[in-house]
């Protein structure tokens, strides 16, 4: 629920060009009964014409995240090859340690390694070596790593790398349902079913992307035909704290904390992101709110009970619960923001490239 509020809160933030701050003691609880023409001259946002790519899903995609799929679930006793020896261009699962003077050396140790023999994922004669050998057989490798390589306490010197063979992973056109069914996934128990559910997947993310890129268009074109006067410092400072919340979840999903990982996808500190992100946040909502007013798009007390307490209930929470991060005001602006956004899309003119 927060992840849905908070994406809505954060509506197209890259989208427009920034304004500076100006003063005044206006915040974004106070949108709905600002005089939001002092600050905004809305063009004609009756008919925006935006062109956007088209949903649609790469075939090929289609069969390398099926076959990946399908990988992901074999096992030696399912699916996995067992009864004939590696061969050149086979998928193998392998351990694997590397020993130097009898000495386990760091990073030459593995458990369930993938190995494509040929692919040179190794040095040379190991991936050689393993063509011959039946799965469930452990080989000797006498081998000397190049003069070359990077592990300067490595380079060129002689190794033995023992390595047990578990099995051979199936080709992408030798797939069986009886492994499908093996994943359990609802209604999915054959190859084509499960071709079907990759599909329906990156369809579904493929409509996501495309309506996000439809809302970003038309968000575009309706900052380019209208003008913002420059917004009052105190509301546009109130929408800070969404992106310190939004920049702090991000991080923490990814194992980080803000700053590192504020600095390595945005090029700046979490605070100038949200900075600027409030910037752009204030400046796009002022401009649905001033279409809010003029089309009766605003959302009153009686519907803002109803909407909290409908998401409430779908994300098994209490409307306290979700109140503990944004306020009741901010929720409806977010509300507010979406009704508009669907009045501009059902009269947008969209061409699908």
């Amino acid at each position: 629920m927060k992840k849905r509020i908070l994406s809505g809160l954060a509506l197209l933030a890259s989208v427009c060009v920034l304004a500076g701050c100006g003063t005044g003691d206006e915040t974004n609880g106070e949108l709905k009964s600002m005089a939001v023409d002092k600050y905004v001259t809305l063009g004609d946002y009756g008919s925006l014409s935006v062109a956007v790519p088209s949903a649609k899903v790469d075939p090929d995609q289609c069969e390398q995240l099926l076959y990946a799929v399908y990988l992901s679930n074999i096992t030696e006793e399912n699916g996995g090859i067992t009864d004939r020896p590696v061969a050149e261009g086979d998928t193998v699962i392998i351990d694997y340690e590397g020993k130097r003077d009898g000495v386990a050396f760091q990073g030459g140790t593995a458990s369930g390694a993938e190995l494509t023999i040929g692919s040179g994922g190794f040095i040379e004669g190991f991936e050689a070596g393993l063509v011959g050998v039946t799965p469930g057989e452990t080989v000797e490798l006498d081998l000397t790593f190049p003069e070359g390589y990077r592990n300067a306490e490595l380079a060129g010197q002689p190794v033995t790398f023992t390595v047990t063979v578990h099995y051979i992973c199936p080709a992408a056109d030798n797939m069986e349902d009886s492994v499908v069914a093996a994943l359990e996934i609802p209604e999915v128990e054959t190859v084509e079913a499960l071709r079907q559910f990759v599909y329906d997947y990156l369809m579904e993310s493929a409509v996501e992307n495309y309506q996000y890129m439809l809302r970003n268009a038309v968000m575009e074109q309706l900052i380019n035909s209208s003008q913002i006067e420059e917004l009052p410092e105190t509301f546009v400072d109130s929408y800070k704290h969404m992106f310190i919340e939004s920049v702090t979840n991000m991080a923490a999903a990814n194992g980080m904390d803000a700053e590192t990982f504020s600095n390595s996808n945005f090029g700046m500190s979490s605070e100038d992101y949200a900075r600027v992100s409030a910037q752009v946040q204030a400046r796009q909502e002022i401009l649905l709110q001033a279409i809010a007013n003029r089309e009766g798009l605003n959302v009153e007390d009686e519907e803002l009970e109803e909407k909290l307490a409908e998401y409430a209930e779908e994300m098994n929470v209490t409307v306290e619960e979700m109140l503990e991060t944004f306020s009741r005001d901010e929720y409806r602006n977010y509300f507010m923001s979406e009704k508009v956004m669907d009045f501009l899309l059902e009269r947008a003119n969209v061409t699908e490239e």
